[in-house]
């Protein structure tokens, strides 16, 4: 019985910790738009966007980019300044599945001390991007810590340039990278003076069935049938891990997939699953299952 109410109680987390509508905060929070080759991007800095979880430092708590607490423990936090941090909750590439399994729980415990801090903003601090990072950087000159640091920056050259350094990244595993403008304010909501670059595209879909799966993944899933918010339904085959397929996302919750561009019909090209978006559905059986 308590069992069943500490995953009630887990499952209501990680749906508030992932779904805007809950927000407890109210964060307003500064957003990237998708880069695009027409932006010049000349003199800007370039980052690797790392693939983790978005955390935000108030100075006294850790909180999710929804404005719920999350439950690191001391050692986690204790090297944080008395002033607010923006970055990302990240154990390395390809560990998003991880390093959210981690996040999501609910009370303190050592699966943090695997996992850092990665900072790319001061979001209170007064002028331009550069002048922001400068005071995450003097803070943890002083007052290093093993569980956070600043993510490097360095400038890029032009839009050929930028395309070497995203190349180079996604070589070695990571997901794309971050450009912006090292003059640029603070502002809420999306913002053209921070971009993402990927050689991919992802967005959004409700998962609607499973269909089970045939030779190796018979009896499990082999794929999910999603459907876009204009109604398009298509379906995803690729990207699941076995444990995926054995435990697939439910059907009413939202996924995450990549893809590249459009058929004529308005169906994505070549989608595959990147991760659950959030878990508003509850597990039901493969088609086929009995």
């Amino acid at each position: 019985m308590m069992e069943a109410v500490l995953g009630k109680y887990a499952l209501w987390f990680c749906l508030i910790l992932c779904c805007g509508p809950f927000n407890a905060q109210g964060l307003e929070l500064m957003l990237p738009n998708v880069y695009s080759d027409t932006v010049p991007v000349s003199g800007w800095l370039v980052s690797e966007k790392l693939d983790g979880v978005r955390g935000y430092w108030d100075g006294e708590r850790l909180l999710s980019k929804n404005g719920i607490a999350l439950h690191a423990p001391r050692e986690f936090l204790e090297d944080l300044p008395p002033f607010a941090l923006e970055g990302e909750i990240w154990g390395g590439r390809n560990t998003f599945a991880q390093t959210m399994s981690i996040v999501k729980r609910l009370h303190p415990h050592a699966g943090w001390l695997e996992l850092q801090f990665a900072i790319f903003d001061v979001p209170q601090a007064r002028g331009p991007f550069i002048q922001r990072l400068e005071k995450a950087r003097e803070w943890f000159a002083v007052h290093p810590s093993s569980f956070a640091f600043v993510i490097p920056q360095k400038t890029i050259l032009n839009n050929d340039q930028l395309q070497i350094e995203l190349h180079r990244v996604e070589t070695l595993g990571g997901e794309g990278l971050i450009v912006r403008n090292g003059g640029g304010l603070y502002r809420s909501g999306r913002s053209w003076e921070v971009l993402k670059v990927k050689s991919f595209f992802d967005m959004e879909a409700v998962v609607v069935a499973h269909v089970e799966g045939r030779g190796r993944n018979s009896g499990r899933l082999g794929s999910l049938v999603v459907e876009l918010p204009d109604k398009t339904r298509f379906k995803i085959g690729t990207g699941f891990s076995d444990v995926e397929r054995d435990n697939p996302p439910p059907v009413g919750c939202t996924i995450t997939f990549k893809y590249y561009g459009f058929f004529k019909s308005g169906v994505p090209r070549f989608p595959s699953f990147l991760r659950v978006r959030d878990w508003r559905g509850s597990r039901i059986k493969v088609q086929g299952e009995r």
